[in-house]
């Protein structure tokens, strides 16, 4: 698949997915949901590799690939599905969009990385700032001794939600196991599985239908095109780009999933919360011209002076 279809398909299934998230956890509790969706994923999967004729990896490095997935496959979209309780869809997106933000401030940490200039610090703040202005009077009653609100627990799950997701992307790129898209995709939804389950039992969900249709069409959805051809887009272009400008696409997912929100699930936001999303987005913006402005000053020194 080129390289631009796959980062459009990208685009439109990060878009759509958090409404598809809402409306699945209105059928089923919400790690079910999750984890019926990343069943039928796998099983659909391992078809279409059986079809294309391609073996599914279980050397060791290809195991400890499936194990850098893992933290994305399951614990963002896990922590996903349960900030979708307490969360509009429009707004998952946006706490979303933190992802490059997050991802080049772990990058910092790892040996051979490029080093964030003032352009990325400066979005880093902004984004900050907009984080709180999202969580609006949640924190003023935190800090008072009182119950900081859905939205407060909604956005913590959230950003655990945004960190492993980060967290995994780059672990996948490092550990360069070679894989094809779609091997990396099955074998990471396979390992997700076991640990679905156990979260099931350990929270005392159900695996019940309870008969919404719109919930049960949207888990289909999410599992052919969320998890199967949403992953293997997202790991193709993860295997030819920069984790932190992979996670770029969330500049304009955002905005689209506010208008979904907006359009089909009848959600509005108030105005602090709006100016929060609009100034991460305009972070994420500021990000993208720091990204920019690295690759030209790049360009500039020898490659010499780069080493």
């Amino acid at each position: 698949m080129p390289t631009l279809a796959a980062y459009l398909i990208v685009v439109a299934v990060w878009a759509t997915t958090p409404l598809g998230i809402k409306w699945s956890g209105e059928a089923m509790a919400p790690l079910a949901a999750a984890g019926v969706r990343m069943g039928i994923a796998a099983l659909l999967g391992l078809m279409w590799l059986r079809w294309k004729r391609q073996a599914l990896p279980l050397h060791r490095q290809a195991r400890i690939s499936y194990l850098a997935a893992l933290p994305g496959i399951f614990g963002a979209m896990g922590c996903s599905y349960v900030a979708s309780s307490y969360l509009p869809s429009g707004l998952i997106s946006v706490i979303f969009g933190l992802a490059p933000l997050l991802s080049g401030l772990m990058m910092q940490f790892l040996p051979g990385s490029v080093r964030l200039n003032s352009w990325h610090w400066g979005a880093c703040i902004m984004g900050l700032f907009g984080l709180m202005l999202v969580f609006d009077d949640s924190l003023s009653v935190l800090f008072a001794g009182g119950d900081m609100g859905d939205r407060g627990i909604g956005v913590l799950w959230m950003l655990t939600a945004v960190t492993l997701f980060s967290g995994s992307g780059i672990a996948v790129q490092r550990v360069g196991a070679g894989l094809k898209p779609m091997q990396q995709t099955v074998g990471g939804l396979l390992l997700s599985l076991p640990f679905y389950g156990l979260a099931i039992a350990l929270t005392g969900q159900s695996l019940t239908w309870n008969g919404d249709v719109r919930g049960l069409s949207a888990i289909v959805y999410l599992a052919v095109f969320g998890s199967l051809l949403g992953f293997y887009s997202y790991f193709q272009i993860l295997a030819r780009l920069p984790a932190a400008t992979v996670a770029l696409v969330t500049l304009i997912t955002p905005v689209l999933a506010l208008t979904l929100g907006s359009l089909f699930n009848a959600e509005r936001l108030g105005g602090m919360v709006l100016a929060g999303a609009l100034l991460i987005v305009v972070a994420l913006g500021l990000f993208m011209l720091g990204d920019h402005q690295v690759r030209r000053t790049l360009k500039v020194i020898p490659k010499g002076e780069a080493a």
